[in-house]
């Protein structure tokens, strides 16, 4: 590990200990793994390593939490085809505002402010952090092969896009992941290890799995799960901030974990996701 990894891992450390609305596996979530994935490429090739959905029980309670809540509100504000302009109305963006508002004074987001104020990364006011965050969560920007604004970092990250119909880009939240499940939008595929990843474990906290969403497949994509949103916005940012376009390694609690961090323009969060590479 460099030094600034081990910077950030003391940092990510310290975001997880104060995650004060982290949920505990088992208590107020439950998953089932199931099987392996295949190599699927699309929605119905009869490659399923899983009968069942992922999430067998989550304590919706936790929903009511106000970041929780806030964070809801904006999963429907988004046209999920890339390529499809998206258009802000006044009440999205006052909901956008809202979630920030919510989050901003939550132990996580406050440590990430600290820190990059000191790394002057980020301006000292809460004001001009906010507006930081906006520009670079949710301004939105033309993805690939788009002439115009169709994307946004927290619709990518967090939300969910489709590409062409066929493919799931970006999707990288377990909340999100939870609800369109429920509705019945998502078919969980099983789990994906390669020979170097370590297996995952429905107590812990990291995934890396397959799925339909619509209409489209996701190969493989990797999650927190049980985690906040205020711990993800942090956790994100902080690594963006400061390495705004590599893989980031940070160790905290059981994880080694590379953050993969792709900056949109240099202004913009492209994708952000973790991915296990073993338990401490």
């Amino acid at each position: 590990m460099t030094e600034k990894d081990l910077h950030l891992s003391a940092m990510a450390q310290e975001l997880w200990d104060n995650d004060m609305s982290r949920l505990q596996p088992g208590l107020d979530y439950k998953i089932s793994l199931q099987g392996k994935a295949g190599l699927t490429q699309s929605c119905n090739d009869g490659n399923d390593g899983a009968a069942l959905p992922l999430f067998t029980f989550v304590n919706e309670n936790i929903f009511k939490k106000e970041t929780f809540s806030a964070f809801i509100s904006l999963l429907d504000n988004y046209e999920s085809d890339a390529g499809e302009p998206e258009v802000v109305t006044p009440e999205e963006e006052a909901e956008n505002h809202k979630f920030l508002e919510s989050i901003i004074n939550t132990p996580p987001m406050k440590i990430a402010h600290r820190y990059l104020v000191e790394k002057q990364l980020s301006p000292k006011t809460t004001g001009e952090f906010k507006q930081q965050l906006y520009r670079i969560w949710f301004e939105l920007y033309a993805r690939r092969g788009s002439s115009r604004p169709d994307s946004s970092g927290f619709e990518h990250v967090f939300v969910g896009e489709t590409r062409g119909g066929r493919t799931v880009i970006g999707f990288h939240n377990w909340i999100q992941l939870y609800l369109q499940e429920k509705l019945g939008h998502i078919d969980y595929k099983g789990y994906s290890v390669n020979a170097n990843s370590p297996k995952p474990d429905d107590n812990k906290h990291i995934l890396a799995l397959q799925f339909s969403w619509k209409n489209g497949i996701k190969p493989k994509g990797s999650i927190f799960i049980g985690v906040s949103p205020e711990f993800e916005f942090a956790l994100y940012t902080l690594c963006f901030l400061t390495s705004p376009n590599e893989r980031v390694k940070v160790s905290f609690s059981l994880y080694e974990v590379e953050i993969v961090c792709h900056h949109y323009n240099q202004k913009h969060i492209g994708t952000t996701y973790p991915v296990l590479t073993k338990y401490l």
